[in-house]
């Protein structure tokens, strides 16, 4: 809890405060005071204080304190003739003990002497806030010679007579207020770090039948979840009764938390603490060593911000370290860690991947929020999305959220970057733009429709950003088509969720890259036919057990999708897909279990799939649709009969099992232990695909702020 320091106005009508509480500033009035460090609900009571509260309770406690400092504090026989100021700062802790934090003094005897003096004061009734036993700090400024409560209150009398025509302005340092820290991100529009394990402790209570909220738009922000969850409570309940700093701050609080008039702020470490093994792995460990700085803050109820710089070194089970290097972007550096960005060489045979998340939020109305960010998002209900996925790394991005009725419409501004050798030009890699919007309608208490339109283009001709897709009401692919002799990539999807009562959740998800009807009706599976589709349920409090949430899901992606004829336009971002992480030509199901209770939770994920690779060998190196960083007009070996699992099939499963324990609810921070089986099964082994099984256990201490994906 954060200290109050009560603001003196040097009036008399405050004089008249002062005189109650005793609460005199010592080097304006060279008197005795006792100073609150906080307004508590209610302030500890000595036995002379018993049957008081309010005010008059305050006031007496100040009047205990500094009549047993007069009674009891001893002048050391070599400072009888000093003059001065004894401050000392305390604490009456949750238990009732009076316990000296700080003392400041012209030199060790008096120090001494004051710390005796605390030492001796009685137990008393603690602090409470909302009902339950709490520390609460204090500072008191004895003056010596000593002076009792009553002389003191004779003094402020007097020197209220005199302020009466003298009035000291107080300088702005002065007034500043600092008030007690109850939270306040818990109901600002701040959003919360998006990570599957995090939301789904609210999700079955943001999809309850009837309500008018939108949840396929990703990151929440706390405003949206706490009117369906009681996020502020679920913190509290979690609370461990500690009362000193460090036992408060590792498993309660903020590191740093300001609260003052209309802005709050808070500074957190980050951490991702690593270490395992891999049996793809000869004769080493892996390891993620990440540290971090969290800040974020509000400004009134409009503005609110938070901004992470992550540095980090590791290295990861050997299909990943693989996958990663398959990734690399031009220029020399080995790898791209997926969902992080570029990493540099660390040691022999890890790496060194730093990133930056930020995000400014503005909400004028409750109408809209303007968002200015660096990082990544997601639309969907799944675990995957077909539509915009949180998988690739961190990008610039202008959302605008609007909500109104039953609708919300969200329109994202994308600035995504090609690695690739190819378009890098004077180490300059190249630019590419994306826009998309997403209209979310709950149709009736239990139907939620979405509609959604996004375009790719790139800054050919000078074109930039184009203007024609400021409008965000505007439809992109009518725009493209008039702005760009086919040198845009658009696409569009539609959603659907079906609340089948309050623990049966349906979803789905329909992309649509490109779609010939004639084509289509001709039923010879043309490549043309670019299209993937998503179907999914979620059952909350599972067979009446709370907080086990079940999910299934199904997902298909035809060949082809995501990519284009101009590569550098494809559905991707630093060599990774934007929509579902494994790009085209592939057929999934995933199943989920999740579970928490307290600070205890467990998940555990299956996945089994079908994926179509390129072989990639002199024999045969024709473009079979999986990889999106090719063009669909090269090499592509049929026009018709097209398949999922085309070119060289392969079998994916994978087991994530992960449980622990939360630290600090307020950071994420947790303790786990995670194993991922991984079997990997190609028709054909090729160079840079064959047949790999992993075993991959870990341990370590991470903030789940984000979600890292390692089913790949």
């Amino acid at each position: 809890m954060k200290s109050r320091t009560y603001v003196i106005n040097k009036r008399v009508l405050s004089f008249v405060f002062i005189l109650i509480s005793l609460t005199v500033f010592a080097q304006e009035n060279n008197t005795s005071s006792v100073k609150s460090g906080f307004t508590s609900e209610k302030f500890p009571v000595f036995p002379n204080c018993e049957n008081l509260d309010g005010k008059k309770l305050e006031n007496c406690f100040y009047k205990e304190v500094q009549d047993f400092v007069f009674q009891n504090f001893q002048i050391p026989t070599n400072q009888t003739n000093y003059k001065g100021q004894v401050k000392v700062l305390f604490e009456v802790d949750a238990e009732g003990v009076f316990k000296v934090i700080y003392v400041n003094a012209a030199n060790d005897e008096l120090s001494t002497e004051a710390k005796r003096v605390f030492g001796k004061f009685p137990k008393i009734v603690p602090s409470t806030y909302n009902g339950k036993p709490t520390y609460s700090k204090y500072t008191i400024s004895i003056d010596i010679p000593l002076k009792s409560s009553e002389q003191l209150a004779a003094e402020a009398l007097a020197a209220a007579e005199i302020l009466k025509e003298v009035e000291k302005p107080m300088t702005e340092l002065d007034s500043i207020v600092y008030k007690k820290y109850h939270n306040p991100e818990f109901e600002s529009h701040l959003n919360i770090p998006f990570s599957h394990s995090y939301y789904a402790q609210f999700d079955g209570a943001m999809n309850q039948v009837g309500s008018n909220n939108h949840t396929a738009s990703k990151p929440f922000t706390y405003a949206e979840v706490s009117k369906y969850y009681n996020l502020k409570a679920v913190n509290e309940s979690l609370q461990k009764n500690v009362s000193t700093w460090l036992g408060r701050k590792l498993w309660n609080e903020n590191l740093v938390q300001i609260q003052g008039e209309d802005y709050w702020l808070a500074l957190n470490p980050i951490l991702d603490l690593q270490l395992g093994k891999a049996s793809d792995l000869d004769g080493t460990y892996t390891f993620v060593n990440t540290r971090a700085l969290n800040f974020r803050g509000g400004l009134g109820k409009q503005i609110n911000f938070t901004t992470t710089v992550f540095e980090s070194q590791g290295r990861f089970a050997g299909y990943y370290n693989d996958f990663a290097e398959t990734l690399k972007p031009s220029g020399g550096n080995p790898a791209i860690i997926p969902g992080i960005g570029i990493a540099k060489g660390f040691k022999s045979d890890a790496y060194d991947f730093p990133m930056a998340e930020a995000n400014i939020t503005f909400t004028p109305s409750k109408f809209f929020d303007f968002q200015l960010g660096y990082g990544r998002n997601f639309i969907g209900d799944g675990y995957r999305s077909l539509l915009e996925s949180d998988g690739a790394s961190p990008y610039p991005y202008f959302k605008i959220n609007t909500t109104f009725w039953k609708i919300k419409y969200t329109n994202t501004y994308m600035w995504l970057k090609d690695v690739r050798p190819e378009v890098t030009a004077e180490r300059t890699y190249a630019t590419k733009f994306m826009a998309n919007h997403y209209l979310s309608w709950n149709v009736s208490n239990r139907l939620n429709l979405g509609f959604f339109e996004s375009v790719v283009w790139t800054d050919s001709n000078n074109r930039g950003f184009d203007a024609n897709f400021v409008n965000p009401i505007i439809f992109y692919r009518a725009v493209e088509f008039g702005s760009s002799s086919k040198s845009g990539n658009a696409l569009l999807g539609f959603t659907g969720k079906y609340k089948w009562n309050n623990s049966v959740n349906l979803y789905t998800q329909f992309l649509i890259d490109e779609f010939s009807i004639s084509d289509v009706q001709a039923g010879e599976k043309s490549w043309k036919n670019k299209f993937g589709f998503q179907m999914g349920a979620k059952y909350f409090n599972a067979f009446d057990v709370k907080n086990l949430l079940l999910q299934l899901e199904y997902n298909q992606v035809r060949p082809y999708v995501y990519a284009h004829s101009e590569v550098i336009t494809n559905y991707g971002h630093n060599n990774q897909s934007v929509g579902h992480q494994w790009g085209g030509n592939f057929k999934e199901i995933i199943l989920i279990a999740r579970y928490h209770k307290g600070r205890l939770f467990a998940d555990a994920k299956l996945t089994t799939g079908t994926r179509g690779l390129d072989f990639n060998t002199t024999e045969d190196g024709f473009n079979y649709g999986g990889d999106i960083y090719k063009d669909y007009d090269l090499k592509r070996p049929y026009d018709k009969n097209v398949r999922i699992g085309q070119g060289n099939k392969t079998s994916v499963f994978i087991t994530d099992i992960q449980g622990g324990y939360l630290i600090n609810p307020i950071t994420n921070l947790k303790l786990f232990g995670s194993f991922i089986y991984r079997n990997f099964d190609p028709n054909q082994n090729t160079e840079a695909t064959f047949k790999q099984s992993t075993s991959w256990f870990s341990i370590g201490l991470r903030s789940d702020i984000f979600n890292w994906y390692f089913d790949y």
